[in-house]
C-alpha cells in the first residue's frame, strides 16, 4: 500500500493494519520516508486517534527500530521509573540513588527538557564533569559497579522515536495519547528492565491539563508495559504548582541532595517516597509497600542514598565533591526577589507560567539543539497556601542577563495569585493505575 493511502485511511478515522504501521516506521527509521509525510500521519493520528491494538503495534515496531537490550545476566529485578514530564520535576535524581542503596538494580535511560518542562539529563550534567552518554557497555559497567547508570538515549534504542519526536515538536503533534504512549514505552521496553514506575503529571504544568485525560494516558502507558512484559504501574501526581521549591538544573540538584540530607519541601519528599517504595515492591527486595517505606527512609536517614548518589557521580566522570559543597555547583552571578504586592494567601503558583520564565532565562530550550544554562532558575520562597505581607518574596530569580530578566518576570508575575483566604490543595498524589 502507498504512503499516501495510509495517510488517507488514518485522515478518514480508519484503523490502521500492521504492516502499515511497521512499514511507516521502518521508513522513518531508514529515511526512506520523506518527513513531509511521517509528518501528515502524525497529524492524522493526533486528530484522529489510535486504538489499542495500533498503540501497541506502533510501540512494537519502535522497539524493533534498533535493539531490546538482554540485561538478564545481570543479577536482581530491574526497575526503572519515568516521568511524563512537569515543572521542577527533579525525583529522578533522588529516586536512583534511594532504589539502588535498597538493592534494586536501577538502569535510567532518561530525556532532555523541551519547552516548559525539565529534563533529568540536563540536571545531571550541571554537575562539572558528569557524562551522561554511556555506551551499552558503560551502563552494564555502571550497574556492576554501584547499582545504577543514569544514562540519555543510545543510538542503538529505539532511533525511530528520536526521529519521530523531533518532527512532532516541530509539527504540533506532541500531545497525542497514542504517539507520547508509544515514545515513552518503546525507550523504556527496549532497555531491558523487568519492571517500571511512571509518574504521570497531570495540571498546569503537565502535557496532561486534566485527571481524566492524565488517567486515560496511565491506563494507556500500563497496558503496553505489562503486555510487552514488563511490570508497570503509574502514580497520577499533582502539577498545579512546581514540585518543591527549585526550578532549573544546578538549582534542582542542590534541592536533591538536601532532600537525601533528611531536608526538603514537603511535596516533593512525599513524591519521592511514593515511587521509590513502588520501586522497591516491584524490584522484590521489599514485601510490601509499609516494609518498602521503612527501607527507603532508613537509606536517607542513614545516608545510604547520598552515599549512593556520591558513587553514582564518581563513576560516571563528575565532581563528587558537590554534594558537600554546593558551591562547586554552577551560580548565576544575580538574584531578583518577585514581591507580593498584596497580603493574603498565596493562592496560585501556575507551573507552566513558572516553568516558561525559568525557559526564558536560559534553564531550559525550546529547541532540542537549545543552549541550556546550568546556573538559572527560580527559587519559590513562598509556595501556594503560604501567607504573605506586602513585600514578602514569592519567587526569586537567579539570573545572568537583565534582558531575560525582564522577559522572565513578565511570566513570573503573572504565575503568582494571592487571595485573602487560604487555598484548598489537591494532594501531590492524586491516583494510580496499576
Amino acid at each position: 500500500m502507498r504512503t499516501v493511502d495510509t495517510i488517507i485511511r488514518k485522515r478518514d478515522g480508519q484503523a490502521l493494519e500492521r504492516d502499515e504501521i511497521v512499514a511507516f516506521v521502518s521508513g522513518v527509521t531508514s529515511g526512506a520516508l520523506p518527513d513531509y509525510q511521517a509528518s501528515a500521519l502524525l497529524m492524522a493520528i493526533v486528530l484522529r486517534g489510535m486504538t489499542p491494538q495500533e498503540t501497541a503495534w506502533l510501540t512494537d515496531a519502535m522497539v524493533h527500530s534498533g535493539i531490546r537490550v538482554d540485561l538478564g545476566d545481570l543479577p536482581g529485578v530491574k526497575v526503572d521509573k519515568h516521568s511524563t514530564g512537569g515543572v521542577g520535576d527533579k525525583t529522578s535524581l533522588i529516586l536512583a540513588p534511594i532504589a539502588a542503596a535498597c538493592g534494586v538494580p536501577v538502569p535510567m535511560m532518561s530525556g532532555r527538557g523541551l519547552g516548559h518542562t525539565g529534563g533529568t539529563l540536563d540536571k545531571l550534567e550541571s554537575i562539572p564533569g558528569f557524562r551522561t552518554a554511556l555506551s551499552l557497555d558503560e551502563m552494564r559497567a555502571a550497574l556492576q559497579r554501584c547499582g545504577c547508570a543514569m544514562l540519555g538515549q543510545t543510538a542503538q534504542i529505539a532511533p525511530a522515536d528520536k526521529k519521530l519526536y523531533a518532527l512532532r515538536d516541530v509539527t504540533g503533534t506532541v500531545e497525542s495519547i497514542p504517539l507520547i504512549s508509544a515514545s515513552i514505552m518503546s525507550k523504556k521496553i527496549a532497555e531491558g528492565i523487568d519492571a517500571l514506575v511512571l509518574d504521570v503529571k497531570t495540571g498546569s504544568g503537565a502535557f496532561m491539563k486534566t485527571e481524566a485525560d492524565s488517567r486515560r494516558l496511565a491506563e494507556s502507558l500500563v497496558s503496553i508495559g505489562n503486555a510487552s512484559g514488563v511490570r508497570t504501574e503509574a502514580v497520577i501526581t499533582d502539577m498545579d504548582m512546581p514540585l518543591g521549591t527549585a526550578v532549573g538544573n544546578a538549582l534542582e540538584v542542590i534541592e536533591c541532595l538536601e532532600v537525601m540530607k533528611g531536608r526538603g519541601s514537603a511535596d516533593l519528599v512525599d513524591c519521592s517516597i511514593e515511587l521509590a517504595l513502588r520501586m522497591l515492591v516491584l524490584g522484590k527486595v521489599a514485601s510490601d509497600r509499609t516494609d518498602a517505606e521503612k527501607k527507603v527512609r532508613h537509606a536517607i536517614a542513614s545516608g545510604a542514598a547520598l552515599d549512593r548518589f556520591r558513587q553514582i557521580i564518581e563513576g560516571q566522570g563528575g565532581d563528587p565533591r558537590v554534594v558537600d559543597d554546593y558551591s562547586r555547583l554552577p551560580a548565576a552571578p544575580s538574584r531578583f526577589a518577585l514581591k507580593a504586592e498584596r497580603a493574603g494567601y498565596v493562592s496560585r503558583l501556575d507551573a507552566e507560567l513558572v516553568g516558561r520564565a525559568s525557559v526564558v532565562l536560559g534553564a531550559g530550550r525550546d529547541r532540542v539543539d537549545d543552549a541550556v544554562d546550568p546556573a538559572v532558575g527560580i527559587v519559590i520562597t513562598a509556595k501556594p497556601g503560604t501567607r504573605v505581607d506586602v513585600g514578602d518574596p514569592v519567587l526569586e530569580l537567579h539570573y545572568r542577563e537583565t534582558a531575560k530578566l525582564d522577559a522572565a518576570l513578565a511570566l513570573a508575575r503573572r504565575s503568582i495569585t494571592i487571595a485573602d483566604e487560604a487555598p484548598t490543595l489537591r494532594p501531590i498524589i492524586v491516583g494510580e493505575v496499576r
